[in-house]
């Protein structure tokens, strides 16, 4: 899931160095938190969130057939 958030996050943004994403699992779900240049947030969330909402949804259908669930955070 890393990686897919990786990609999807770098085409976003215009300092694709900058992207960061960590991944943590715990016993019943995996954690992946995002965080970009305090200029590209607003390209990664989205009018009212929909570009957040969008990359969520392409994770989850992603993680489908795994049984554990996975919670993408967008840090500052």
């Amino acid at each position: 899931m890393k990686e897919l958030v990786e990609v999807i996050a770098k085409s976003l943004v215009d300092c694709p160095e900058e992207v960061i994403v960590t991944e943590t699992e715990d016993n019943d779900a995996i954690f992946v938190e995002l965080k970009v240049a305090a200029s590209d947030m607003g390209k990664v969330i989205g009018r009212q969130g929909r570009i957040a909402k969008a990359i969520r949804t392409v994770v989850k259908a992603a993680s489908s057939k795994s049984e554990k669930k996975v919670v993408v955070d967008i840090l500052q």
